[in-house]
């Protein structure tokens, strides 16, 4: 996988952790700079651990799929960002929570990182350098993060909704390129 498709995944990851940080920066809207380094920390470091983990499992198994790795890859990519998508439309944002708790924050960064462990997964069927790929999610992660916040103190919270569906939409077509790719 080229440096440029890892950037572009590690974007499409970053649009539901930047909805998240708008709605953070909207709730908080005296959030101090320390503050917002801290979630976007936590939020950057579960979004580059998960591929790690879905990695790890996926080259487990490769042997077992490779001859249909592209297809499992393309599913994978394809459905969650069908699933980003539909959830961006759908979402009841609950504005009540505090992201400044850690026992929220923890929830939060596990829930916008989810998807990342299926990219992970596809990651060890197409041979993607982990070690750059989770350092790019991770970096990626934090900058959309904090511009996140930013926004949200800004602009509040509609600019979210539109973010997690173009990052839908990118990760369908890293899906299909990759399918497309080996057939």
């Amino acid at each position: 996988m080229h440096l440029l498709e890892i950037i572009l995944i590690a974007i499409g990851l970053s649009f539901d952790t930047f909805a998240v940080s708008v709605s953070s920066g909207f709730c908080i809207r005296d959030i101090k700079f320390v503050q917002a380094v801290r979630i976007a920390l936590v939020l950057a470091f579960f979004q580059a651990m998960m591929p790690l983990i879905g990695w790890a499992g996926g080259v487990q198994i490769e042997s077992y799929v490779s001859e249909v790795d592209h297809w499992i890859a393309f599913g994978l990519l394809a459905l969650l960002g069908l699933k980003m998508i539909i959830d961006s439309l759908s979402a009841n944002r609950d504005n009540k929570l505090n992201p400044l708790m850690l026992r929220v924050l923890i929830m939060m960064a596990i829930a916008t990182s989810i998807d990342a462990l299926v990219v992970g997964l596809s990651f060890a069927f197409i041979k993607t350098n982990i070690a750059s790929a989770i350092l790019i999610i991770g970096f990626v992660t934090f900058i959309f993060s904090m511009t996140g916040m930013l926004a949200g103190k800004k602009v509040g919270g509609k600019l979210g909704t539109r973010m997690e569906i173009l990052g839908g939409i990118i990760l369908i077509g890293i899906g299909l390129k990759v399918l497309l790719s080996h057939i």
